[in-house]
């Protein structure tokens, strides 16, 4: 059921006197269009679907009704969400119009404090606010229990399903009373998601403002298609000639948007992160930096993205475009918010064009194609790129994914050169030693003299059986003549001086 655009006032819609007052008194007058539908319904107890842009009011749609149903002593509220950053924003919007009420509330998200949260259960709350892993958790833990709830409100629904939180959702709704009002939430709401999520909704009012995929009027979109290498040109082009502005990009992977921060750092401008690998507290020192103007710039995934409410950003820029089109409806609407207009610049590369299609079908328009400004030279590589090459990208020093040939005998000292193998994992340095720097923390000078040794790969070492091999164990200062016929030892046990009979003898005393 799409119902129109049209609103009135929050007096007309049916809120007790003390909470309306409340309102008011906050400077809430004019409901939203999702706001002016949502709430009359909610209130008469019925279950809702509600699709609106991103920054449209709907925490408040779903957190008036859900905060007069539990102030008049009916049950405990429950509001799911996908992230930590999206369950604080919406328990500091219910909190500032349901604590005068006496509102008391718990946010249950990972990254912080269990005990804590723990004890906040024990005080009762009215209304608990808390990400899908970390509920469950409590759930199984025996802290948390489902049957006082009499409300349960799903925000960024499609995202949560889609995000592998299925089996958890499944087990909340089958676990809750099943005389409870459930209201789902989102920008989007894909069919198959929508048919899932009304298994467990009873004949649900289906409330859509917007079409689905619909972006804010006042954002304009654009693209630019480049290649890939150039990407980094382009982004310093645009953001040197925006330098009064609020930006936030969108990388593909917390490790991409880690380097894109740095990189933007050496260009002079002031830029953050925000991505999983960050914690709880560096997110929202982070997020208060960004949006208190202490950054300029942010860079973000899209999962951490979730619940980013920052009126002020006036740039969104898709350094790489999104995995789902949906998610391309959720980055361009942090911009354009609270009546503002907004820019949206996707990056797109000449083999991306079929997933700017998906976009413009979602999206039901084309999205204009803009001509490259000059760009500026590239810069050179960091120390740290040159690193992480050299590092094989974290899987071995030959960029495969093998594991190193480390034993937890004296064995410690050879790592292997199989190309095939992908080696230990270190890179090696010009004597051919690999770079040990983080081991040699805290041990003695004589430990960390220069080391002469030569590594010779493990197949070279089990066909040359009367060749002599020069080996030196790490944790020893002095050099070790020995045979490959006897070349392990181990150093927890006195060493033979019989030699072995056979090669799978010498095998089985080098892996003991």
């Amino acid at each position: 059921m799409t119902q129109n655009n049209q609103t009135g006032l929050f007096s007309d819609l049916g809120i007790g006197e003390k909470f309306l007052a409340i309102l008011t008194k906050k400077g809430f007058t004019t409901p939203t269009p999702i706001q002016h539908q949502v709430i009359p319904a909610g209130l008469d107890g019925k279950d809702i679907i509600g699709i609106a842009q991103t920054g449209t009011g709907k925490t408040l749609a779903f957190g008036i009704p859900m905060i007069q149903r539990v102030a008049q002593g009916t049950g405990q509220g429950l509001v799911i969400v996908p992230t930590r950053e999206l369950a604080e924003q919406v328990e500091t919007a219910l909190s500032a119009v349901g604590r005068p009420l006496g509102l008391k509330t718990a946010v249950l998200i990972g990254g912080t404090s269990q005990y804590r949260q723990v004890q906040d259960l024990r005080k009762n709350p009215h209304i608990v606010i808390a990400t899908p892993g970390r509920l469950m958790d409590l759930i199984e833990q025996g802290h948390y229990a489902l049957n006082k709830i009499s409300c349960i409100a799903l925000d960024e629904a499609d995202r949560m399903l889609d995000m592998g939180f299925l089996p958890a959702i499944k087990k909340i709704l089958q676990g809750a009373p099943q005389e409870r009002q459930t209201l789902l939430f989102s920008a989007t709401m894909p069919k198959t998601i929508s048919n899932i999520a009304s298994r467990f909704m009873k004949i649900p009012l289906r409330i859509e403002v917007a079409p689905q995929g619909t972006s804010a009027k006042n954002v304009e979109q654009e693209v630019f298609v480049i290649r890939k290498n150039d990407k980094m040109r382009l982004l310093e082009s645009i953001l040197t000639e925006s330098e009064d502005k609020s930006i936030l990009i969108f990388s593909r992977t917390k490790h991409g948007a880690k380097r894109m921060a740095r990189d933007i750092r050496a260009m002079g401008h002031t830029a953050t992160e925000i991505h999983s690998n960050r914690s709880q507290a560096q997110r929202k020192a982070a997020l208060a930096g960004f949006s208190g103007g202490r950054f300029r710039v942010m860079v973000a995934t899209d999962i951490a993205a979730r619940g980013i409410d920052v009126k002020t950003i006036s740039l969104v820029i898709n350094f790489d475009l999104p995995d789902s089109s949906d998610d391309y409806v959720h980055r361009i609407g942090r911009t354009g918010r609270a009546g503002r207009s907004g820019r949206a610049v996707s990056f797109m590369c000449p083999s991306q064009k079929a997933d700017m299609r998906k976009i413009e079908r979602l999206m039901k328009k084309s999205i204009p194609v803009l001509g490259l400004p000059e760009l500026p030279p590239a810069r050179p590589k960091t120390h740290d790129d040159r690193e992480e090459r050299s590092h094989g990208g974290g899987r071995g020093f030959s960029g495969g994914r093998g594991r190193s040939n480390f034993t937890r005998g004296g064995n410690r000292g050879r790592s292997s050169q199989s190309s095939g193998n992908g080696g230990g994992g270190f890179s090696r340095d010009r004597s051919g030693r690999p770079n040990r720097d983080r081991e040699n923390k805290g041990t003695s000078s004589r430990e960390r003299e220069p080391k002469t040794e030569s590594y010779t790969s493990t197949h070279k070492r089990r066909s040359a059986k009367s060749a002599d091999v020069t080996n030196k164990s790490p944790f020893s200062g002095g050099m070790r003549k020995r045979s490959s016929a006897s070349s392990g030892f181990n150093r927890n046990k006195k060493r033979s001086n019989a030699a072995p009979t056979s090669q799978g003898q010498s095998d089985r005393k080098r892996y003991r």
